[in-house]
């Protein structure tokens, strides 16, 4: 593989199979139901919750590696074009590093057992990541033609502005959510409100994986080497 493709093509899939396997998983044991649980009810019950949080941490720790590496290569190119301002640059970096941390929070608190901290982190991992791809989108415009394709700098700015839509349903019908069951009635009161959560919830979650999928063909373009130095 060119370059540091292997880098978002690995956080993609593997992401992908987090949320998957949680749910096939929580699906197969009768611990959540089929038609829109949130993503955190896949894996708030053991086994599905060791093998969610061990795949999770994971992930959150590709996602730093990821975010890193395109930190450092629009550094560079903004060394060479000038076209990205340094202060943009770090605060997508700032931004994408709270939100793998946040990541780990969501991950090691189960909703079931500290729902606060869960809730907590949920929400940080949430608005530190919609901003960390828009702010991308941003430097994705500010960089091209160097770096991205038109095309591609289309397919972020569509796909942050998804993110950023699903948001605001996601965390406001959670607030009419009265009920924190993993099996929930269509009878109940607020279960249109849970339904429009858990849907937009599942769409912000895969806005980030496709997001993270337009790095590839940028990955290819660098590689990050590590210098050793003796000190005297």
């Amino acid at each position: 593989m060119q370059g540091l493709c292997f880098l978002p093509a690995f956080l993609v899939i593997w992401s992908s199979s987090t949320f998957i396997i949680s749910y096939l998983i929580a699906i197969f044991r009768h611990d959540v139901d089929l038609i829109f649980p949130y993503i955190s009810d896949t894996g708030a019950n053991p086994p599905e919750s060791c093998i969610f949080g061990l795949m999770t941490f994971i992930s959150a720790c590709a996602g730093i590696v990821t975010i890193y590496a395109r930190y450092k290569f629009v550094e560079k190119l903004s060394e060479e074009t000038g076209m990205v301002g340094p202060c943009v640059n770090k605060t997508a970096l700032v931004f994408g590093l709270i939100s793998c941390v946040a990541m780990c929070i969501v991950a090691t608190f189960q909703e079931t057992t500290v729902t606060v901290v869960h809730d907590i982190g949920a929400l940080l991992f949430f608005v530190s990541g919609v901003l960390y791809i828009i702010v991308q989108s941003v430097i994705s415009y500010q960089a091209y033609p160097f770096g991205s394709s038109v095309w591609v700098c289309r397919a972020r700015v569509t796909i942050a502005s998804l993110a950023a839509l699903a948001f605001f349903p996601t965390v406001i019908c959670a607030f009419f959510v009265k009920q924190t069951t993993l099996h929930r009635d269509k009878g109940d009161q607020d279960y249109p409100f849970h339904v429009a959560s858990a849907v937009c919830e599942w769409i912000v979650a895969f806005s980030f994986i496709c997001f993270f999928l337009t790095y590839i063909d940028d990955f290819k373009l660098f590689t990050l080497q590590v210098k050793t130095e003796y000190q005297e």
